[in-house]
């Protein structure tokens, strides 16, 4: 749990949940997370046993993540907590401006 306490570890496992493999697809769907933020995180949760980092050996070197059994069991019990923030989050300036 304390993995995925740590400041975007629940956004990575559900942008992974949704179907995000790649490096560039986490980063794009987890919005403010850094490269560099999320090469440490993906990295902690590899070493936790939720997510699986597979090596493709093409040229370049193709790397994919998916969610191990542990991260599919997890991700369960959160998608109801992203659900819930989604329905409650207030609204963007932009649309508040509207």
């Amino acid at each position: 749990m304390e993995i995925v306490g740590k400041r975007w570890s629940s956004g990575i496992l559900l942008a992974l949940g949704m179907g995000a493999e790649r490096f560039t697809e986490i980063e794009r769907r987890v919005d403010g997370l850094s490269g560099r933020m999320l090469s440490v995180r993906l990295r902690d949760l590899e070493s936790a046993g939720l997510l699986e980092r597979l090596v493709e050996p093409t040229t370049p070197v193709s790397i994919r993540y998916r969610l191990s059994e542990r991260g599919t069991e997890l991700i369960r019990s959160l998608q109801p907590m992203a659900r819930y923030a989604r329905r409650w989050e207030p609204p963007l300036e932009e649309e508040s401006a509207s």
